[in-house]
């Protein structure tokens, strides 16, 4: 059961990894398959040691909006808490800004877009 503060956010790269949960989140967050139209994926070179030594890479996925529905990402949709999407918030770099996105599945979830686009 999903209680009044929980959220949903849609993860397509290393907030889906189990090591990356256990540290933010203390624990796996189960999650449901997604979409997320107008957006392609795209690289970004980390340079955050601790962000680095959790994913275990220095190049992570980012999304690039196209505008285009047909262009999807797939990802997971995951039901966390306000105090794990604060968590989320402090591991993603600059590079990332958190935004509400309507999903394929018409419900609208928090999503690390590129900051500034």
């Amino acid at each position: 059961m999903i209680d009044s503060s929980t959220v949903r956010l849609f993860t397509y790269g290393t907030l889906r990894q189990p090591e990356v949960q256990r540290s933010l989140f203390g624990r796996e967050v189960p999650g449901t398959p997604e979409e997320l139209p107008g957006y392609l994926l795209d690289t970004v070179e980390i340079t955050d040691p601790h962000v680095i030594a959790l994913s275990g890479s220095a190049h992570h996925p980012i999304l690039r909006p196209t505008g285009d529905p047909a262009d999807r990402v797939r990802g997971t949709a995951l039901q966390i808490t306000e105090a794990d999407l604060a968590a989320a918030d402090a591991y993603e770099v600059d590079d990332y800004a958190r935004t509400l996105a309507p999903l394929a599945s018409g419900t609208q979830a928090w999503v690390y877009a590129p900051a500034g686009a």
